[in-house]
């Protein structure tokens, strides 16, 4: 059923969101209500397989659970580039690694209940390290790659529970099984 959308009125921004108040009316009972929208960049994940199928993992504080994860590169699309270029930035700024094999994954929607972005999926094979990190002012990143082993350890530990970054490996280990080294 589609809720018919009275009107729309800005909130504040957020510098990484802005947020917006949106009123509704429900198709089922007719009864008005405010909805609090989260206007969010689009972003980008990125599995990073070596040649030798091993994952690249960035290893950085989170603020909002206040430790230290286990993911894989992810960031911002900034405006005026495409999903792609952002995962080659991201890659690259993150980690220093690079790639020449690029594969869509397609795209998720984070969570569609208060937020109205996207999450593009990327797969780079045979990256390589071919550069220094160029990490951003509020970024302090430890990289590695991780053995297919290596990496199930991390999630059974606990210590990767991103949910978009395990979304984005189950995409690969669906199309190339768990040898990430073939394709």
């Amino acid at each position: 059923m589609t809720w018919k959308h009275l009107r729309s009125e800005p909130g504040p921004d957020f510098h990484i969101f802005r947020t917006r108040f949106d009123w509704l009316e429900n198709p089922r009972n007719f009864h008005s209500m405010k909805a609090v929208v989260l206007e969010v960049p689009d972003w980008i994940t990125v599995a990073a397989i070596t040649p030798e199928g091993k994952i690249v993992v960035v290893h950085q504080y989170r603020f909002g659970i206040r430790k230290t994860t286990t993911e894989i590169p992810a960031g911002i699309i900034e405006r005026d580039e495409s999903p792609e270029q952002a995962a080659k930035r991201e890659l690259l700024e993150e980690t220093g690694y690079t790639s020449e094999k690029w594969t869509s994954l397609g795209w998720v929607e984070p969570n569609p209940a208060f937020q109205d972005n996207r999450c593009y999926q990327w797969l780079a094979r045979d990256v390589s390290k071919t550069d220094v990190q160029d990490l951003d002012d509020g970024e302090d990143i430890a990289v590695q790659e991780l053995s297919v082993k290596e990496l199930r350890q991390e999630i059974q530990n606990g210590n990767m529970r991103n949910s978009l970054a395990l979304l984005t490996l189950s995409q690969v280990v669906d199309l190339w099984g768990a040898n990430f080294s073939h394709g």
